[in-house]
């Protein structure tokens, strides 16, 4: 894979740059709630401008239908990059239309422009290769060279991630390279003992590395929604708490692999419970209350692990030497059901671990609760493309930057 450190060596200077980063940043009434996407990308921005290159930033916002949508324009994320660089970003108000050409042409060498919501078009994400391609083809138009940065995107088959850069030159940003030099310290290069905290809402959305991780990790910590599923396996009443009920099975067998190879599997001792679901806009007191893992009342429902599993799980992480941690351990967006997730971030911070934090909502609680993001050995932008190469699967961008 070619580094943007041997393409700069190559010379940009006049040079169309393509990056395709990932700026799909959290909005809230139009604001950015969360920029830690844009930041992640400045390193690869800055160097092209640097080295005189025309850079052209393109991305994906949300999920649009195929169809421009004021929604999900990148408009709020282009405005923060110019920020951020302290420098003019000129922004285009279509994909590959006239308005970003013409925002291309302008550009000057070391000047950026960011063009609009990829998936504005339907060709990105569509399934046809000739229909992406085509897409791919009219992308190329704009670029004499491509720079994959959008780590969070590199699991997706998509016209920008994987048709693009068969098209042009290529190489991996800064981004991609270190989070791939990351994942290998955690697939390749392990240093023990390995523990990984698993939490979020579904079980189904983490049964592949379960799968991989029950061969590789010396422990796992479940936490979350989806440990309601591994109480319910267990023959505990869940009261109204999250289950998947489809994966019981699944969750018995992993369970009984874990004995048999040594895998020390965790799961809380007590809860928090409340009546129902919280109302995360207003964070209006939510009756909440703790009880033992195996005695959740019928009427309410679990929604993060309890002050003993917050200890149990910190001492399970002290002594580690490599630390891999996605989803939260509760709903952390209301103040009553944080603490789980504060208590593993802050057990990550206290070890003398190499740390990692695995991307989507758990990069976004650190931020939200008020941890030094730096304090951590490297919190990942992509939290399912981080999951799958952790499966073992092939990444289609990372695959599409091999040379």
């Amino acid at each position: 894979m070619k580094t943007i450190d041997e393409l700069l060596a190559d010379g940009v200077d006049g040079k169309r740059v393509f990056v395709r980063a990932d700026l799909n940043v959290p909005l809230a009434d139009g604001l950015i709630t969360d920029d830690g996407r844009i930041r992640a990308v400045l390193p690869t921005v800055k160097a092209l401008a640097d080295a005189g290159a025309k850079v052209v930033v393109a991305s994906h916002l949300g999920r649009p239908k195929g169809a421009p949508d004021p929604a999900f324009s990148l408009l709020p994320a282009a405005e923060r990059l110019a920020e951020l660089l302290g420098a003019p970003v000129a922004f285009a108000q279509d994909t590959v239309g006239p308005a970003a050409h013409a925002a291309v042409d302008g550009l000057e060498p070391g000047q950026v422009a960011v063009i609009e919501n990829l998936r504005f078009n339907a060709g990105e994400t569509s399934k046809d290769d000739a229909e992406r391609g085509e897409f791919a083809d009219r992308l190329a138009a704009l670029a004499d060279v491509y720079v994959g940065d959008g780590f969070g995107a590199v699991h997706r088959k998509h016209a920008s991630v994987f048709d693009l850069p068969a098209r042009l030159p290529h190489a991996a940003g800064y981004l991609i390279a270190n989070e791939v030099a990351v994942l290998k310290k955690l697939t390749e290069e392990v240093q023990r003992p390995y523990v990984v905290a698993l939490g979020g809402a579904k079980v189904s959305d983490k049964l592949a590395v379960i799968d991989q991780l029950l061969g590789k990790a010396d422990r796992l910590l479940i936490g979350g929604g989806m440990a309601y599923t591994f109480l319910k396996a267990k023959g505990h009443e869940i009261g109204k708490s999250l289950v998947q009920e489809d994966q019981i099975p699944a969750v018995l067998e992993y369970i009984e692999r874990a004995e048999k190879t040594g895998v020390e599997l965790v799961l809380l001792v007590d809860t928090v419970v409340a009546p129902a679901f919280p109302d995360l806009k207003t964070k209006a007191p939510a009756d909440a209350t703790t009880v033992a893992a195996d005695a959740i009342p019928a009427d309410r429902m679990g929604l993060d692990i309890g002050p003993e599993s917050n200890k149990l799980y910190a001492s399970k992480i002290t002594d580690a030497a490599t630390v891999f941690w996605n989803g939260p351990m509760g709903v952390f967006e209301h103040p009553e059901f944080a603490e789980g997730t504060k208590a593993v971030a802050q057990a990550l911070l206290d070890s003398s671990a190499f740390t990692v934090v695995g991307g989507g909502d758990s990069a976004a609680a650190v931020r939200l609760l008020g941890f030094d993001e730096n304090a951590f050995g490297h919190i990942s932008t992509g939290g399912g493309a981080s999951l799958e190469y952790l499966e073992g699967k092939t990444l289609p961008g990372l695959a599409a930057l091999e040379d």
